[in-house]
């Protein structure tokens, strides 16, 4: 890729809100005893999102039985499939009065259906108290168990998110237990099941693939039928995750961004900073309020 640099950059920096806010919705995620991506995954959006009251709930515990080189998630194997999470997220859901909410989860390889069962509750019971807020979901692979992608389709999330992460060639360093072809077809599978349901995929850069590679993987993303594609820049989040390859200037992320319209998706969030679930509800609404 052009112009790319392997020193962490200056002006790679997150501006903090420093003011009560994010105490606010962290305290009302404590009293639920709720998990968040946010958190587990030391994402650098936290304190952005949290002073808007936002987070992403992280179902299912906060232990996942992958052992991807890229995460910061706590990695194991749990003692119990864990309770119905439905009231307390929903309860949470009410405190911060979110219109639209980002349901995602460990992986859970010891359960029979990955968990598929724990997204349909919440899911449920979210719109058993509002059917006007809108639900995102970002699941696991499933161990490419269709019956569990197709229990959460019918369970009819707004958007159905399922992440490639990385291209083809870095799988195995990567996402170790995670499978290219077997992602791909999960977001084919999702698409088939509910044609004008809206898909979404989101992929790194800077783990060291080529830009060859990855507009050949958006390609594929695009290609399943995926509509919405978020791009980020890698981040080492822990002293055991991989090394950072590159660091992409903000003016390759425009690029990759432009490409990935040109490629037919209904939408494109490209940048240092972005990942899969943030601004989520700035998508869904671009895409709907264009149709």
């Amino acid at each position: 890729m052009a112009n790319i640099i392997t020193e962490r950059p200056s002006w790679l920096k997150k501006r903090l809100v420093m003011n009560s806010a994010p105490a606010g919705t962290s305290n009302i995620l404590s009293e639920e005893a709720i998990h968040t991506v946010c958190a587990s995954a030391f994402c650098p959006n936290q304190n952005e999102c949290l002073s808007n009251g936002q987070a992403t709930f992280l179902l299912l515990g906060d232990l996942c039985t992958r052992t991807c080189a890229f995460c910061a998630v706590k990695k194991g194997m749990p003692q119990a499939a864990g309770g119905d999470e439905s009231f307390a997220v929903t309860e949470t859901v009410k405190k911060l009065d979110l219109r639209y909410v980002v349901l995602t989860s460990v992986t859970r390889d010891d359960l029979e259906d990955g968990g598929a069962g724990q997204f349909v509750n919440v899911i449920r019971s979210i719109r058993q108290y509002s059917k006007g807020i809108k639900i995102e979901v970002l699941t696991p692979d499933f161990s490419g168990n269709r019956e569990a992608v197709r229990r959460v389709s019918d369970a009819k999330p707004d958007v159905f998110g399922h992440n490639i992460e990385t291209v083809e060639r870095l799988y195995r360093t990567v996402r170790a237990g995670a499978d290219y072809h077997r992602s791909l077809n999960l977001l084919r599978y999702v698409k088939k099941l509910n044609a004008s349901g809206l898909t979404k995929s989101s992929i790194m850069v800077g783990l060291g693939e080529s830009e060859e590679e990855l507009l050949s993987a958006m390609k594929d993303i695009r290609r399943a039928g995926c509509d919405i594609l978020t791009i980020g820049q890698y981040l080492r989040s822990r002293p055991d995750n991989l090394p950072v390859a590159k660091y992409i200037r903000p003016q390759e992320f425009d690029k990759f961004k432009e490409a990935a319209l040109e490629m037919g998706f209904k939408y494109c969030a490209s940048g240092p900073f972005v990942r899969s679930s943030y601004l989520a509800e700035e998508a869904y609404n671009s895409i709907k309020g264009a149709l």
